[in-house]
């Protein structure tokens, strides 16, 4: 009974954290990004820099941390309890979180210490369309 509410209560937490940084991801995607391709290079990247200071804050570090860790702590329960929807749902959720230190800091970093946006924006870009996309696919296999 305590395994069945700590599971639900897990499935709340990430089908909601990721619901939430899916749809953040998404509004980049679709509305902050073309925005960027439409500015001159240089406004590009100042406001790129800009965004990546404005992102680190509380509210977005407690959303994307804390969804990580409740995807980490269901992926361990979903395999003792054999649970493959579950672990699939897990798993999205958690190669979501890979592609941020792997792809997307490591050029927010380099377009803060005086990169340019422009070469870095479609693989930076792409990196967020699968961010979106394993939000999105998380929420599909947690929702009963």
């Amino acid at each position: 009974m305590i395994a069945a509410l700590l599971g639900a209560v897990l499935d709340g937490v990430v089908v909601t954290g990721s619901g939430l940084l899916g749809g953040i991801y998404l509004a980049f995607s679709v509305a902050v990004l073309p925005g960027l391709r439409r500015r001159p290079p240089g406004e590009a990247t100042a406001t790129m820099r800009e965004v990546n200071r404005a992102i680190l804050n509380p509210v977005f570090g407690l959303l994307f941390g804390g969804t990580a860790l409740a995807c980490a702590a269901l992926l361990v329960t979903a395999v003792l309890a054999r649970d493959p929807l579950r672990i699939a749902g897990a798993l999205a959720g958690l190669a979501g979180f890979v592609v941020t230190p792997s792809v997307n800091i490591p050029i927010n970093t380099a377009v803060d210490r005086g990169g340019e946006w422009g070469p870095l924006a479609r693989r930076w870009t792409v990196a967020n369309h699968v961010r979106a996309a394993t939000s999105a696919l998380t929420v599909v296999l947690l929702i009963p």
